[in-house]
């Protein structure tokens, strides 16, 4: 990905973290590589095809078919279900995963008959994660997926996007932009941001556990 003063690379399969302050333009970048918004100039690959230059029909197909997005304030739809909230990707993908089996998976299965204002925040948040896991995405983009939380539940959801990038044989690629420090020490690679600028794109080499870090 290189437009303005942001030029970094990922590869496949890795757990990333765009670390920086508000303001410093990680949204920016998320929105960019999820196809919402186009550079002015340089290119974005991913997977070998330069987005940059895709029609907003492309772009549009590119949204539906590889990415899964999952942001702060979890933006699932008060009036349908939980069930109905994770099935509304059936209409946007060809092979969906199925809804409830997603369900079971984030341990909400025996919610899914209720509306939004029944749930905890954690629970919301992880509507928003079935959802974006039911498209079965190549790329999770994540915004801020745990600031709305207390540090237990932040956790729990930190495990589930871990288990989403270890999925399909570790091919999936979890990008999570935030200003916690603390979960940078999970990722594969943490992406620092400042000033719309990369300042630094380094590989952790010793990863911890999840329950290794003092949250």
């Amino acid at each position: 990905m290189h437009f303005g003063g942001a030029t970094f690379s990922v590869n496949e399969g890795e757990f990333v973290v765009i670390l920086g302050p508000s303001g410093a333009g990680k949204s920016t970048i998320l929105n960019l590589l999820g196809g919402m918004d186009k550079p002015s100039s340089g290119e974005i690959i991913v997977g070998g095809e330069d987005i940059s230059k895709y029609t907003d029909n492309q772009l549009t197909n590119y949204r539906a078919e590889n990415i899964g997005f999952i942001f702060q304030f979890y933006n699932i739809l008060p009036t349908l279900t939980v069930l109905e909230n994770v099935q509304i990707v059936n209409d946007i993908v060809k092979k969906p995963k199925d809804a409830r089996e997603v369900l079971k998976e984030v341990g909400l299965l025996k919610h899914e008959s209720k509306f939004p204002n029944q749930l905890s925040g954690g629970e919301q948040q992880r509507v928003s994660i079935a959802r974006a896991i039911a498209k079965d995405p190549i790329l999770l983009l994540c915004d801020e997926p745990t600031g709305a939380l207390d540090s237990k539940t932040g956790v729990e959801v930190l495990k589930l996007l871990k288990k989403q990038c270890d999925a399909n044989e570790g091919a999936n690629t979890v990008i999570i932009v935030t200003h916690n420090s603390l979960i940078a020490e999970i990722a594969d690679r943490v992406i620092r941001v400042k000033n719309g600028k990369v300042e630094s794109n380094e590989i952790n080499k010793s990863p911890k556990k999840i329950e290794e870090v003092e949250w």
